[in-house]
């Protein structure tokens, strides 16, 4: 299970309370070492988290035992090859028209291996118009859990 993941923003501020608002939670300044940084935070039973970083910040892996080292780049890069999939308790609906009063590119999609018909739903929801969150509304969730089991991952790779 993933509990939290880290995406970057230009606008932290305005990401992480859209974010929140999508989780049906709160969001929060960052109580770690990156001034400017937030948390979308759930408040599920599993302590779903979604960190928002400034788009300059850069982890590396520290030196020997030290921990994860943040710098800042001079150019944020303007896509980046990262997505999740997260399911919220808001309908398609909602979830399109938080998207659209974001300004946000916002589609629902059905997904599928190649060549098949779709298994599941999805709105695809680009977070300042670069950064794929796949959102399942919370009428959909319950199909892609049950699509997304080791069984049929086996059968479909072989």
């Amino acid at each position: 299970m993933i509990h939290h993941v880290s995406i970057p923003a230009r606008d932290p501020v305005r990401v992480a309370a859209v974010l929140a608002e999508l989780m049906g939670g709160r969001d929060y300044p960052f109580t770690g070492p990156l001034p400017g940084a937030r948390m979308a935070v759930s408040g599920d039973p599993h302590g779903t988290m979604i960190e928002v970083y400034p788009d300059t910040i850069v982890m590396a892996p520290g030196e020997d035992e030290a921990p994860v080292v943040y710098s800042h780049a001079e150019t944020p890069p303007r896509h980046v090859s990262f997505h999740a999939l997260i399911s919220v308790p808001l309908d398609r609906a909602a979830i399109e028209q938080i998207g659209t009063r974001e300004g946000w590119r916002t589609r629902f999609f059905g997904r599928a291996p190649a060549g098949k018909p779709a298994v599941f739903h999805l709105v695809e929801f680009w977070v300042e118009n670069r950064i794929l969150l796949e959102v399942v509304p919370a009428e959909n969730a319950g199909v892609y859990e049950h699509y997304m089991q080791i069984e049929r991952m086996d059968a479909l790779t072989r």
